[in-house]
């Protein structure tokens, strides 16, 4: 089973910035295409970017202009911008994708554990 790692996460000030890095748990996953969701204290889990295997990006409403969403061929990670953060961007961020394992294994729909962002005022 195929798991995703993320990386970046902590506390910060409205306004500032913050990088989160999704890596599969080995070094022969490559992640083709991505998303990131995030889940607030009693909130459902939504949907905040994705990429396509054509390196296509899409956002949330509640993000756009402010996150950017990227993959990183090289460290073959996922990454998540998150610039002019907001409380209400507090969250346990998720990321998931599909991809591929080795020379020709393939994997669809692996998760990550989350990693927590909180935004003060």
């Amino acid at each position: 089973q195929v798991q995703l790692v993320e990386s970046g996460g902590g506390r910060v000030q409205a306004g500032g910035s913050r990088r989160l890095s999704c890596a599969g748990s080995r070094s022969d996953i490559r992640i083709i295409a991505g998303s990131w969701y995030r889940q607030a204290p009693g909130k459902e889990r939504e949907w905040v970017a994705s990429f396509n295997s054509g390196g296509n990006a899409n956002y949330a409403d509640s993000v756009k202009g402010r996150f950017t969403i990227s993959r990183d061929n090289a460290k073959n990670t996922v990454n998540l911008q998150m610039d002019n953060l907001k409380p209400e961007d507090t969250a346990v961020y998720y990321c998931t994708g599909q991809g591929i394992i080795g020379t020709s294994g393939t994997f669809n729909n692996a998760w990550g554990q989350g990693t927590q962002v909180t935004v003060s005022s």
